[in-house]
């Protein structure tokens, strides 16, 4: 009851009803009169399809080279110093707010002041839940079109790039003095400062002062980027004697992002490319020399030596330094220049180069950042689960060259030898018609695998320190067409092309570490306009991830499950998700009163106010007990994920409320001539939870064909028009509504590099002479023998139609089991045999396995193919209880995923079984036609 009191007299302070709670005996505190002013209202332009109207503000981060795809503002990540940093102040961010009274005892909850005509958002300054175009939640065909406002946050490690940041549209001086600090000059007019102004005024002249000396050290130093926290700045400066100049100690003590500054303060030389930096260095370099005089001068002739001695290697270390930052610098601009040009080049001959005789060079590197890669358990073996690659071979003008990260022993050689050599067996359903196609295609191990143990780093970077691999493959696409695909790109793979002096057929690094975060995908969506999760972005703070789960709680109280998602992480390792609703304690009420009201009168409510104040108070309680990481030997706790969640920056997103979900993987590929085409898809496994991938089944049955095309034609071109070039993937998550029983897409996820699912699709049109059909989500393949036989009977004496046969496909990379180090590959082959596990070739049905490495032999991958889906995930099953027998004894089971990826097809199974009975039932015209 006290708290509602508070909110009321906070709310409507004119009330005398409200003021009389406030009557202690022992307190005659009374509260001003407050005037009510209106807002001005907040403007957005919008095309006349109802999305957002972009700023065309280029990223010169990023494109110095003044390349024809600029990164636009939209697209860089948010924050409140986008205002300042940039000095661009739209003008639906001007904004006039009543001044707060000046209470002479605080009261409860004053960080939620009401404004007028907002809704339940107007407790924290006009917050907003969703970004871009998200999905509705009652109904799958429309997408809101209106972009909401919000403050937005900066990342500190983004702060220190020079990139344009779009203004926060709108900015709450009750919550924010924040002021940026952009290469050591304060914008004036940034909400920030013009708060901090209005609301000290006695010691403004003390601020201002500190603000200065501020400044200076930042410019002095080069500091691209620092955020000041003006309630620091005012404590510190009101009680600071200027009698002595601010140490640098002070003015770090007021900067946000301190440890970032710091670092960046303390470099070696870092005060010789800031102001005055040149002249700076010359009284550096006198100064030596003169220490070097006056040394001589002071010390006998042995230390004389030893001193100038000890000078010399110091300035000529320095020397050495600044020598190789320079030619650093320059290799990589060259790098970037090069890899535009010969994009150009390949764009203009791809045409004549993709029918041509060409070598394909597959680099299946994991560029990650290095703190991504530390934490990549077997980083070689993880980039070696693309082996599928090999099979572009199926084109008869194609050779290739795949880069491996590990040492293969000469039977895994030769088992892919003669894996590649079935291409003729399939083709005539023969077995003795197999080839040799050793000059079809090489895999090159570079030899300084095993140089940089420690390091982590990706196989760009350690190809790029094999001179020998190097040479052989110079030596092997000598006066030939070849380009690079790579993995996720990374800088060495433009220094690697770039001395092989071939184009690479992919992004830019900077283009794709950009939108391959999570943020950044939600970027892409946004511009695309396609249906997302309810959402908040660009989180940097533990005060703004619980400003927008409080609001996003309340905008979508039929959401059960939040999901938490670090924007660098891949393979679901950033997760964490949280089932708020059910630990809510405040939900029934919320229910109760929302029920009271209703929709229409709610938003507007004192108790949809009073409502966010009690899911604010309950969250981080709440949080620190029920979120769940996903990958809970990394984050073991909440705060750990916490921790690593802020410093990265993450996105909150809504887990759909249904029962029945599908998530869907698309792989497209960008030509360098800009047509966009789907490659493969596929519906996802999750043998190890719901989200987590762990298979695939080929192709997608969850998705009507012509939405999913729809969908990936828009991201696509988005992509496109970012400067995306190459093969990359989407990630979908398919359900039915509770309510309206509706179908709905959500793009959730964004990847933009070769995917596993693509090399094992590659994989399986190899083995099946096949053909996959993105259009209509169709996988047909030669006919078997047996359907050979039964199709002449049905037209004997008629001419047969064209002979392909339906096929579909389970595919998995991530079968692991650690009783398989016990035994060999050969007598593994030869166990499935004998088991029945194999491949048909007369029937082009069956399966194959994929093998990584031959050293620890814990992981493979496996492929199934047959007619129809339910025929394929039970041998798929099947295979893995016959491997598991063979290979485990009673008491030494193993470590395995072998037996969750059993159970997650048997809940598949009985699903299409509930499916396949309902088609039947309501359409037996549709399921005769699956039938045939």
């Amino acid at each position: 009851q006290q708290v509602e009191m508070d909110v009321k007299i906070m709310l409507d302070p004119e009330n005398m009803d409200n003021k009389g709670g406030l009557k202690h005996p022992n307190n005659e505190t009374r509260l001003p009169l407050i005037t009510k002013k209106k807002s001005a209202p907040v403007c957005s332009q919008r095309t006349g399809k109802g999305h957002t109207v972009t700023s065309p503000w280029a990223l010169p981060a990023f494109h110095s080279l003044d390349s024809a795809l600029p990164l636009v503002e939209e697209d860089t990540p948010k924050g409140p110093l986008s205002l300042t940093g940039q000095r661009l102040i739209l003008p639906t961010s001007k904004r006039t707010l009543p001044v707060p009274p000046v209470v002479p005892k605080a009261a409860p909850f004053l960080e939620f002041p009401r404004q007028h005509k907002k809704s339940a958002a107007a407790i924290y300054g006009t917050y907003s839940s969703c970004k871009g175009n998200i999905a509705p939640l009652p109904s799958s065909n429309s997408v809101v079109s209106t972009r909401k406002l919000k403050p937005e946050w900066t990342h500190p490690a983004q702060q220190l790039e020079s990139e344009v940041h779009v203004p926060s549209q709108t900015q709450d001086p009750f919550l924010d003095w924040d002021i940026a600090v952009h290469h050591g000059t304060v914008d004036h007019k940034a909400p920030g400062f013009l708060a901090l102004q209005q609301h000290q005024h006695s010691s403004w002249g003390s601020i201002v002062g500190f603000l200065e000396h501020t400044e200076k050290l930042l410019k002095n130093h080069a500091v691209p980027l620092a955020t000041v926290n003006g309630q620091k700045l005012a404590q510190i400066a009101s009680d600071f004697d200027f009698s002595e100049n601010p140490t640098k100690s002070d003015v770090l003590s007021v900067i946000k992002n301190q440890s970032a500054v710091e670092k960046i303060l303390n470099r070696p030389g870092q005060r010789c490319r800031g102001q005055g930096g040149s002249a700076v260095a010359a009284a550096e370099i006198q100064r030596g020399w003169r220490c070097r005089s006056a040394g001589r001068a002071a010390l006998g002739s042995g230390q004389q030596q030893w001193a100038a001695g000890v000078l010399g290697a110091s300035w000529r270390s320095w020397n050495h330094l600044a020598r190789v930052r320079n030619s650093l610098r320059e290799a990589r601009h060259r790098h970037l220049e090069n890899f535009y040009s010969r994009a150009k080049h390949l764009a203009a001959n791809w045409n004549r180069i993709r029918t041509s005789r060409r070598t394909i060079i597959h680099i299946p590197s994991l560029g990650y950042s290095q703190r991504i890669r530390e934490h990549i358990p077997d980083l070689a073996l993880q980039q070696n689960l693309q082996m599928g690659r090999l099979c572009d071979i199926l084109d008869a003008n194609v050779d290739v060259i795949y880069i491996c990260p590990l040492a293969l022993s000469e039977e895994l050689l030769q088992y892919y030898n003669k894996l590649l050599g079935l291409q003729a067996a399939v083709r005539s359903g023969n077995p003795e018609d197999m080839a040799d196609l050793q000059d079809r295609f090489k895999i090159l191990t570079p030899e300084a695998i095993n140089s940089f143990p420690g390091h982590h780093m990706c196989l760009a970077t350690v190809l790029k320190y094999s001179p020998r691999t190097i040479q052989r493959l110079q030596v092997l696409i000598q006066s030939r067409d070849a380009y690079v695909v790579g993995g996720v790109p990374h800088q060495d793979d433009l220094a690697v092309a770039d001395v092989l002096q071939v184009p690479l057929l992919g992004s830019e690094p900077a283009v794709a570490q950009l939108y391959s975060t999570k943020s950044g995908s939600k970027r892409i969506f946004a511009s695309a306009g396609v249906p997302t999760p309810p959402g908040e972005w660009d989180i940097h703070s533990r005060e703004q991830l619980l400003r927008a789960l409080s609001q996003l709680i309340l905008d979508n109280m039929e959401v059960q499950r939040w999901l938490f998602k670090v924007d660098d992480e891949r393979g679901g390792n950033g997760t964490a998700y949280c089932d708020v609703i059910s630990h809510l304690e405040c939900y029934h009420w919320i229910q109760k009163e929302w029920q009271r009201h209703g929709p229409e009168v709610w938003s507007k409510s004192q108790a949809c106010e009073l409502a966010l104040v009690k899911i604010s108070q309950e969250l981080p309680g709440l949080l620190a007990q029920h979120v769940q990481p996903v990958n809970e030997k990394r984050f073991p706790t909440w705060e750990k994920f916490l921790q690593t969640f802020l410093s990265q920056g993450g996105v909150i997103e809504a887990f759909p409320f249904s029962a029945s979900i599908t998530n869907v993987t698309v792989d497209l590929l960008i030509e360098p001539t800009g047509e966009v085409t789907m490659v493969s898809s596929g519906d996802q496994l999750h043998a190890e939870g719901p989200l987590r991938s762990s298979g695939t089944t080929i192709p997608q049955r969850s998705v009507d064909p012509a939405v999913l095309n729809s969908l990936c034609s828009k991201i696509g071109e988005v992509c496109k028009s970012k400067g995306v070039l190459g093969y990359f993937s989407v990630d979908f998550v398919a359900f039915t509504h509770p309510r309206t029983r509706e179908k709905q897409v959500w793009a959730t996820d964004l990847d933009l590099c070769y995917s596993d699912q693509l090399a094992l699709t590659q994989l399986l049109l190899y083995v099946t002479d096949g053909n996959l059909d993105c259009g209509s989500s169709r996988l047909q393949g030669p006919l078997g023998s047996k359907e050979s036989r039964n199709q002449q009977i049905q037209h004997k004496g008629t001419k047969p139609p064209t002979p392909r046969s339906p096929r579909c496909a389970v595919a998995s990379s991530q079968l692991r089991h650690s009783n398989l180090s016990g035994i060999s590959y050969n007598l593994l082959l030869h166990t499935c045999k004998a088991r029945g596990v194999g491949f048909d070739l007369q029937e082009k049905q069956g399966t194959v396995f994929v093998l990584y490495e031959d050293q620890k032999r814990h992981r493979l991958g496996m492929i199934t193919i047959g007619e129809d889906l339910q025929g394929v995930l039970l041998t798929f099953a099947r295979n893995l209880f016959i491997i598991h027998q063979e290979i485990s004894a009673p008491n030494m089971q193993g470590e395995t995923n072998f037996k969750m990826a059993i159970r997650d097809i048997e809940a598949i199974l009985g699903v299409t079984a509930e499916n396949k009975l309902k088609l039947e039932e309501e359409k037996p015209w549709e399921a005769d036609a699956l039938k045939e």
